[in-house]
């Protein structure tokens, strides 16, 4: 065997060293290397290999750390441009039309939006499904929890202010937006700076239905309302105020519940107040018994409600409802493009039978958030509550200014009835 020496073997030509690594430039045919110099040439080409395998190896992982961070950070961004929200309204019940009308406004609008190049995107929470209120206040409770339970950032509803008023409680601790649709109490708004509505509130409601009393010719009115219902107290209460004002006397103020079916003393006591026009401010389930048995009492004159009159069935009593009148949010008759463009869509996929006010109403909610989300420059509630504030939004339900109380300064539509079918008759703007 040739051994190695410290130096220069010319005959060989090779070069040689005893240093810890082995450095060589060429071996002669068939010399071999033995002792420890071999396992230390061995081992620099190990420590090489190794040392070569570790820088891929952390190359790659570096490579695949900006990679995922990448991923991560713009999946944080697709995160951060969507909107959370929970929906409330009555899915049960005797007001269940309102449900379903919004229901089917909310996966018409969130598809729309969604498919659009809309900058923020809306995710509705509890499946997608609105959850119920039944008309309940306990149950709206409940819904309420149920919904923050999956953190959303806004929650929309309810239709009705007796329901809306106990979550508008919870709402305002919670710090949590709530957009109020149909709710039109005033005090809705008064209870927290996070809470909006969409609707007009009830004095306004009131004042244009004692203005369009007096623009009839009518002096006396007799009011029959609902005294364990918020909505009912809160619009007979602005009637009352406007009438006065209006030069319209109030001959008679008789009380009911939600649930009654029965309204023959009142009626004819309407009757025997001589009065030539009746308010009744309640909602669209009790609305054809109370027609029927006031003219059945021989009332001949106008019978008007609020907005709660919008989808009472009319079935077989079409000539009762002549000369009966509501105000409403908007009306499916209305020429205005928006409006036009809704029905036709909103018709095409469900039909008329759920086309509502209430459809209408979060339908355009579910836009207001989106906006709200570019004005206030996020998806979070906070950034939602800055871009709500003051918003002027226009949509279904006319041109919209969010007033310093969070209130829907907007439009009231005055409709009535011809062979059952609700008419528009006119639209009168809030300067007006």
């Amino acid at each position: 065997m040739q051994k190695i020496k410290k130096g220069l073997d010319t005959e060989n030509g090779l070069r040689y060293s005893l240093a810890p690594f082995l450095f060589y430039r060429k071996l002669p045919s068939g010399a071999t290397i033995t002792g420890c110099h071999l396992t230390g040439g061995v081992r620099h080409r190990k420590i090489k290999e190794e040392t070569v395998m570790k820088k891929k190896m952390v190359s790659a992982m570096l490579a695949l750390t900006m990679v995922l961070s990448f991923v991560a950070v713009n999946a944080c961004a697709e995160e951060d441009h969507v909107i959370k929200i929970g929906a409330v309204c009555a899915m049960t019940g005797g007001s269940a039309v309102y449900g379903e009308g919004a229901q089917n406004a909310i996966d018409m609008a969130v598809e729309e939006i969604n498919a659009s190049d809309a900058e923020y995107k809306i995710e509705i929470i509890n499946g997608g499904k609105v959850a119920d209120d039944a008309k309940d206040a306990k149950q709206a409770v409940n819904a309420y929890n149920s919904l923050m339970a999956e953190d959303p950032e806004a929650i929309v509803g309810s239709f009705f202010s007796s329901v809306t008023l106990p979550m508008a409680e919870l709402a305002a601790d919670d710090n949590m937006l709530l957009l109020a649709t149909g709710a039109t109490n005033y005090q809705v708004t008064q209870i927290g700076p996070t809470i909006f509505r969409n609707c007009f509130i009830d004095p306004y409601q009131g004042k244009m239905a004692a203005a369009f009393a007096k623009d009839q010719g009518y002096t006396k009115a007799a009011i029959i309302y609902a005294k364990d219902d918020d909505y009912s107290n809160g619009l007979k209460d602005a009637f009352v105020e406007s009438a006065e004002a209006n030069g319209i006397e109030v001959v008679y103020v008789g009380e009911c519940t939600t649930t009654d079916t029965d309204f023959t003393a009142q009626a004819t006591q309407a009757v025997g107040s001589d009065a030539d026009f009746v308010f009744y401010p309640c909602f669209l389930d009790t609305v054809p018994l109370l027609v029927q048995q006031v003219r059945d009492a021989g009332f001949e004159g106008a019978i008007m409600g609020g907005d709660g009159w919008d989808g009472a069935d009319t079935s077989g009593l079409e000539d009762y409802f002549e000369n009966c009148y509501f105000t409403n949010h908007y009306s499916s008759e209305d020429t205005a493009p928006a409006v036009q463009e809704f029905v036709s869509k909103y018709t095409d996929k469900y039909g008329t039978d759920s086309l509502n006010a209430c459809a209408a109403l979060y339908y355009d909610a579910m836009y207001m958030l989106e906006e709200a989300a570019v004005n206030g420059g996020g998806s979070d509630t906070e950034s939602l509550v800055k871009g709500m504030t003051g918003m002027k939004f226009s949509g279904v339900a006319g041109d919209i200014y969010l007033d310093e109380n969070g209130d829907a300064i907007k439009p009231v539509v005055v409709n009535t009835y011809e062979d059952g079918q609700i008419k528009w008759l006119k639209t009168i703007a809030p300067e007006e």
